[in-house]
């Protein structure tokens, strides 16, 4: 239930990478929202709209260094992380404290195991906060969203491979294992920080695989995939970079239990999905990146060929995947319909 007179004042932290720029544009627009603070290290502070030309005469914004102890004269309700992981674990307890709630997009709160997440990544200095975090797909946690202080917000990744195989696996239509995840994404995925691998030169008329056997958004969505399912789940995710600047589409192939159809494929979409605002079924027409571009919606579409069952999911990796979908979990945290500012 939407309460129109609602106001969530956000602060965002990482406001000049790609996701916190979205974050901020989305928010600026959004009828509940008033951003009362921009953030972000020592190397990258001033107006917006020197980082972004785009935010010109949009908001006279700037981004001021986020130190803990700015917190105790800052009246807002939420903080919204758009930093790398490790940088984020060291904020969150501090803003809990401070009484804000939180939705992390870095991948520190995403793993509910720490051993599995410091096998990825780095050591974790805030496992209780771990422990407490809700995973921030709202397709499948909205209840838990709704009353949630700290909200794992999803990879792109995990995002657009759990909304396609979820509905299916849970139906019982494919095995739970030995599931093949061909995944492609834009180069904005890789962030804003310039680097020789997404050079002009490199990534033009180029594309290619990276992190075989080894991206770090597999345990994740290994995990997600068997809580919402309730089955052991194991797949292989095999991504790749191509020369776009947005936008990401993945190709799932799992092997199906019995006579399947695709109809039945459908229809588990289509039940899972009736009442999901923002999780487009296709039937004619298979996803593409450009159909979801710079929206929050993720396409997704199934069919039987070859005796295998074939899904296909796109979305915008830096809304549905990223800035969108906080948003969207912000909507629900503070007692809004969803959709609110993301039309």
């Amino acid at each position: 239930m939407t309460v129109s007179n609602t106001k969530i004042r956000v602060i965002l932290i990482g406001g000049s990478g790609y996701a916190g720029f979205e974050a901020l544009r989305w928010l600026l627009r959004h009828p509940n929202a008033e951003v009362v603070g921009v953030f972000g290290p020592q190397s990258e502070l001033g107006p917006m709209e020197e980082f972004y030309p785009l935010l010109t005469r949009t908001t006279a914004l700037s981004q001021e260094l986020f130190e803990t102890e700015k917190l105790a004269g800052i009246e807002a309700d939420l903080a919204m992380l758009c930093v790398p992981h490790k940088v984020a674990m060291s904020y969150v307890p501090a803003l809990r404290r401070a009484g804000l709630r939180v939705i992390d997009f870095s991948a520190d709160y995403r793993l509910s195991d720490v051993d599995v997440y410091e096998k990825w990544y780095v050591p974790h200095t805030d496992p209780k906060g771990l422990s407490e975090a809700v995973y921030g797909l709202p397709e499948f946690y909205a209840g838990k969203i709704e009353t949630a202080d700290l909200v794992a917000n999803p990879g792109c990744y995990p995002t657009c491979t759990a909304l396609a195989l979820a509905p299916i696996i849970k139906a019982g239509l494919v095995e739970p294992d030995g599931i093949v995840v061909n995944a492609i994404s834009g180069v904005s995925g890789a962030g804003r920080t310039p680097s020789l691998k997404n050079h002009f030169p490199e990534r033009n008329e180029n594309f290619e695989p990276y992190a075989v056997g080894g991206h770090r958004h597999q345990p994740e969505m290994e995990q997600v995939l068997s809580e919402i399912t309730g089955k052991p789940v194991e797949l292989y995710f095999q991504p790749h970079l191509c020369p776009m600047d947005r936008g990401m589409l993945c190709s799932i192939y799992a092997t199906p239990m019995g006579n399947v159809t695709t109809e039945q494929l459908t229809e588990a979409l289509e039940k899972t999905y009736a009442d999901a605002p923002f999780v487009r079924v296709r039937k004619d027409v298979l996803p593409a990146t450009k159909y979801v571009s710079t929206t929050n919606f993720c396409d997704v579409s199934a069919r039987l060929a070859k005796g295998r069952a074939v899904l296909f999911s796109a979305l915008d990796n830096v809304i549905k995947g990223a800035a969108g979908q906080a948003i969207q979990n912000m909507n629900l945290m503070f007692g809004l319909d969803e959709t609110t500012g993301l039309y």
